[in-house]
């Protein structure tokens, strides 16, 4: 027998990458992408459930990416003009990736993670977890000249984030 603990992003479903898109593009009401949102959550706690994992997570849903989170709870980052990332998708073709840079001074608009975690809460009798940007990530979107003189965005990650929504893990 294997440990094993969904520690990020599990796969988004082609519906809700296509509903980010017609979100951005101004075609869908905030409650239409946010129905949309949840029934992916819903799906990926489901799944995490019949997996037999004893954390839950929301499976980072909500986020463009993985560091989202971040960039949309805090005031100050361009969010695609930092340095870029090479990937893969789904067919293998290379994807670019343009990161978020630190460009003004950082403020916080509202928790990093609370709706994820207290959504993900609701919908499960087991322990629920979310994920947070690590210091060391968050260093990478500060840069020496775009950056200069301002917060660096570690500053603003918290390791006692869940417990301060009463987040209890099995022992």
């Amino acid at each position: 027998m294997f440990h094993s603990d969904v520690v990020g992003s599990l796969l988004r479903p082609a519906y809700l990458k296509k509903t980010r898109e017609l979100f951005e593009a101004g075609k869908l009401t905030d409650a239409e992408f946010k129905h949309t949102e949840d029934r992916a959550v819903d799906e990926s706690i489901d799944l995490q459930i019949q997996a037999g994992m004893e954390v839950i997570t929301d499976g980072e849903m909500r986020r463009y990416a993985f560091y989202g989170h971040l960039i949309d709870a805090v005031e100050g980052f361009d969010k695609y003009g930092g340095w870029a990332i090479p990937f893969r998708d789904d067919n293998g073709d290379k994807l670019v990736l343009a990161r978020p840079v630190v460009v003004s001074k950082l403020r916080r608009k509202r928790p990093l993670c609370a709706e994820e975690f207290t959504y993900a809460r609701a919908r499960t009798k087991h322990p629920a977890k979310t994920t947070i940007i690590s210091a060391q990530q968050a260093a990478a979107y500060y840069d020496s000249n775009k950056s200069a003189g301002l917060t660096p965005p570690w500053r603003l990650t918290s390791p006692t984030l869940l417990i301060s929504f009463g987040t209890k893990l099995p022992n």
